[in-house]
């Protein structure tokens, strides 16, 4: 158990740095206003469906970081990869709307926002 929570610790280093490279790769979409409603619902049940759910880029180096960690404890995290799908960026603005960040990765577990780029983890 202590090994599993620092190996969960060490993602509060590699999203740390995450906030300095994998921000929005799309500057069309403004988080301004407010998240289209069908986003902001299909982030909440995709939370509350999953043990573990992370929203991605597949070439964000600090996204695999994050994954890898959880593969390392044996848990099979559900990947939201934004950059490939076609509805991404609004995917993106419903979590910056909800967890008050726009970057990757933004990591639940539980239910719960652990965290993300910013590198402020909850535990539970």
């Amino acid at each position: 158990m202590a090994a599993a929570r620092t190996t969960i610790l060490s993602i509060l280093v590699i999203t740390t740095a995450a906030s300095l490279w994998c921000v929005s790769s799309s500057s069309s979409s403004s988080s301004s206003s407010s998240a289209d409603a069908a986003a902001v619902e299909f982030v909440k049940k995709t939370v509350s469906s999953h043990k573990i759910a992370i929203f991605s880029k597949s070439y964000c180096p600090y996204c695999r970081k994050a994954k890898n960690v959880f593969k390392s404890l044996n848990q099979v995290p559900h990947v939201v990869e934004l950059d490939e799908r076609d509805d991404g960026s609004i995917i993106q603005d419903a979590l910056s709307e909800i967890v008050g960040r726009r970057t990757v990765p933004q990591v639940f577990i539980n239910g719960k926002h652990i965290g993300g780029s910013d590198g402020k983890f909850v535990f539970f």
